[in-house]
């Protein structure tokens, strides 16, 4: 996303100190351009301002101090806190506070009051067998705590823009609904709306009017109520931009076992010290990053390093803390912890991706800039001219409220809520979040879109391919036999194995004298034979030879990228398993329909290029980049945005956050970790990458509508304000055409209802060879997959 407010950006200070503020009172992105500028207008100092995050990232040179920044932003009428030290215990859940409180909820209490207070009043000023004889005393009784309390922000921001010489459509909003207000008080107090009995007839004539007799006090607080509502959507999308950093900050260990005085103490993490030897057990989390001592394992660090296959590793090999433990016992010796370690630093990038991400102006805020002054200019003209024709100052001041309520944004206010929120509901029964109205400009623009292999592409777990059985073996004994030792296993490439055999044979024999053999297998007796599984090194050093057969399907499956495991008994190999982060079915699909939207594919991996280009074949992916850490991967989509590219990646892992928050358009898979599905703009729940394609069709399709919106929105306005302005408004018509205008935005949002998903031509596995053995395909049948 291009920024929109560098333009008075000064020179970033040479070798500057740097910090966060959190601001406080902004209200749409005009807001963030005021304060951006004010910021850059000190000596020395650069800043750039997040509205969505509600964050100023300032660097700035000696001599300027961090309170003279708080003290600029408080002068454009703003707050502005420093950050706190981090405190991992108070990290409060999603959309909270640390100390647990909602931010949203005194919005949300606010809408909900109002919505109660207007429904009556509207139905009373537009249903005439509801006007009774004191209706308008009790229509004022409602309408005056939502025009004074709910539409309380408004008005706090239009005095805040007036200090300052600014109007937003905050000033409209609150210069229409007080209007509407201030003119019902002296129709009812002064004029004749007051009076026992008084109606409102709804006439659908343009005539002049006096304006005495009638009251807007239904315009006023409906007014007023539908901004809430686009006001607290917007609200709840934004709070979730600093959610990635908190899932992220989930995933580490919170305990951990550390080895003193030769006994374990069970202590919380935050008490780790460089030095400390801690144990990690199968299963259980690294604390943090370290070396190990003793033992040795398999460690899964695919979410740091997207590497599909466990990592052996042994006494002095390095550990990175929030890894899994997939083997045996280890004695670590931390190195580093808290904001050092790799998970920490990690955390930074998806925060300096999120905050390097432009301002997301509204539409309806950047035409306010030029449409709330032209609005201001002619209804003080309309008050003068009809003040100069004689007309009276009643006809007046009708023609001047006319105008200011007629350019009251009510269908405005509607037009991107209700759009989102039927677009959003849609996806939702399509597998599709979209987060919020900030995401949908950048669908449009997308040409090119990054695929993470692991979880997106593939299934992201180890399965069991194929299976190849040396010439005379049957092939459900060998799968029997070794899936049995396997089964006493917890390396993930053993529960592929284990777990093929378990759905074909059901219940498999017991293991007796079962042993790892360091780094490269498994071994123990099974029915009375010594079985064997593990590498084609571990045969060798035992000095049992691989066939022909078996050395050439060993190396076809290395080749493919794939990983080959031989089992054997009695002193001899018995056949080869092929195990591999097996393609999903539809992926091949999905990236077809993806280059039909004009996008071209990339396919982005820590895998290996032999592994990357055999997925990358199988799926109709001709670019591939590969061997990239997480850091890569934000680099590799900062230069593709570089060569002037609009880039969506679609990630899964926690090694995709930050590259996922600095691509223009993040797409998470619902199937991955909660760290790439906070820093994404859209999750795909089903984790079919088909759904990709889906999600940006539904999103272009939102998008249109809101501008749909929008534009009907602001011609209405535009066309009734010349009637307003010569006094020929009816107000009970200006009522009823501000309802025809919201019922118009609505319904054509609801036309998103019928968004279809594009029709699935193959979900038979066209993506080939990556499929898994079917538990119930026949012993011939894999023998024959396996020649091929």
């Amino acid at each position: 996303m291009s920024s929109a407010t560098n333009s008075t950006t000064s020179p970033a200070p040479a070798g500057g100190d740097q910090v966060e503020l959190a601001i406080g009172g902004m209200t749409c992105a005009s807001c963030a351009m005021r304060i951006e500028k004010r910021l850059n207008k000190l000596d020395g100092v650069s800043a750039t301002v997040n509205y969505a995050t509600e964050k100023a990232k300032v660097t700035f040179a000696d001599g300027v101090a961090p309170d003279d920044l708080v003290a600029a932003v408080e002068k454009a009428g703003y707050t502005a806190r420093l950050p706190e030290p981090p405190r991992p215990e108070m990290t409060g859940a999603e959309g909270e506070e640390p100390d647990g409180r909602d931010p949203v909820a005194p919005l949300r209490q606010r809408l909900l009051v109002s919505t109660v207070l207007t429904v009556p009043v509207i139905a009373m000023a537009m249903i005439p067998a509801l006007q009774f004889t004191y209706w308008q005393w009790l229509s004022l009784t409602l309408a005056a705590p939502v025009v004074v309390w709910g539409a309380y922000p408004f008005h706090r921001a239009a005095w805040t823009n007036l200090r300052h010489g600014a109007s937003t459509m905050d000033t409209l909003i609150s210069m229409g609904t007080l209007a509407a207000f201030g003119w019902s008080l002296y129709a009812l107090f002064f004029g004749t709306a007051g009076v026992p009995g008084m109606t409102h007839a709804f006439e659908l004539t343009i005539r002049a009017t006096d304006g005495a007799a009638n009251i807007y006090l239904e315009v006023a607080a409906g007014v007023t109520t539908a901004i809430l509502a686009g006001r607290y959507v917007e609200a709840r999308s934004k709070r979730r931009a600093g959610a990635a950093l908190r899932a992220l900050l989930e995933l580490g260990a919170k305990e951990v076992s550390v080895l003193r005085g030769g006994r374990e103490e069970r202590i919380g993490v935050d008490r780790l010290a460089v030095g400390d030897l801690f144990v990690v057990r199968p299963g259980e989390k690294i604390a943090t990053d370290g070396v190990i001592t003793e033992g040795s394992s398999a460690v899964d660090a695919s979410m740091l390093t997207g590497e599909s296959v466990p990592v052996e590793v042994g006494p002095g090999d390095g550990v990175v803390g929030a890894t899994v433990n997939a083997g045996g016992r280890l004695v670590v010796r931390a190195t580093r912890i808290g904001s050092d370690t790799q998970l920490a630093q990690m955390a930074r990038l998806v925060e300096e991706a999120q905050n390097g991400k432009a301002q997301v102006q509204r539409l309806a805020d950047r035409v306010s800039g030029i449409f709330v002054p032209i609005v201001i200019a002619l209804a003080v003209a309309t008050l003068g001219f009809w003040l100069g024709t004689g007309a009276g100052i009643t006809a007046a001041f009708t023609a001047t409220v006319a105008v200011l309520i007629i350019a009251c944004p009510c269908a405005l206010g509607l037009a991107t809520p209700t759009a989102l929120m039927v677009g959003t509901g849609r996806g939702a029964q399509l597998g599709i979040i979209i987060k919020g109205p900030e995401v949908l400009e950048s669908t449009r623009k997308v040409d090119t879109v990054v695929l993470d292999k692991t979880g997106t592409v593939t299934t992201g777990r180890m399965t069991l391919l194929d299976v190849v059985p040396a010439a005379g073996e049957d092939t459900g004994r060998l799968l029997r036999l070794a899936g049995a030792l396997e089964d006493a296993s917890e390396h993930p490439i053993a529960r592929a194995i284990a777990t093929a055999a378990t759905e074909r044979h059901g219940a498999l024999p017991p293991v007796e004298g079962f042993s790892n053999v360091e780094g490269l297998g498994v071994q123990g007796i099974v029915e009375g034979h010594a079985v064997i599984v593990g590498r084609a090194r571990l045969f060798a050093e035992w000095s049992q030879q691989l066939s022909a057969d078996l050395e050439r399907a060993t190396a076809a499956a290395e080749a493919d990228g794939k990983t080959a495991v031989v089992a054997g008994w009695d002193g001899a190999a018995r056949g080869v398993f092929v195990v591999a982060d097996a393609i999903k079915e539809t992926s091949a699909e999905a990236i077809r329909q993806l280059r039909d939207l004009g996008l071209t594919p990339v396919l982005l991996t820590g895998d290996n290029q032999t592994v990357a280009r055999s997925v990358a074949a199988q799926v109709g992916i001709t670019e591939v980049i590969a061997e990239v850490l997480p850091r890569d991967k934000v680099d590799v989509v900062k230069r593709l945005q570089g060569e002037g590219k609009v880039v969506a990646m679609v990630g899964d892992g926690v090694n995709d956050a930050a590259a996922l928050a600095q691509a223009d358009l993040g797409l998470a898979m619902g199937t991955g970790t909660d760290a790439a599905i906070e820093a994404s703009d859209l999750t795909l729940v089903r984790g079919d990458l088909r759904a990709a394609a889906d999600a940006i069709r539904l999103s272009r399709k939102t998008l249109g509508t809101i501008k749909g919106n929008l534009f009907w929105a602001f011609a209405y306005n535009v066309a009734a304000l010349p009637l307003a302005a010569a006094g020929l408004l009816n107000p009970l018509l200006a009522g009823g055409a501000m309802a025809f205008s919201s019922v118009f935005v609505v319904s054509n949002s609801l036309r998103l209802r019928r968004f279809k998903a594009l029709a699935s031509d193959t979900a038979d596995g066209r993506a080939g060879t990556g499929r898994p053995i079917d538990a119930g395909q026949r012993s011939d049948e894999v023998v024959e997959d396996s020649r091929r």
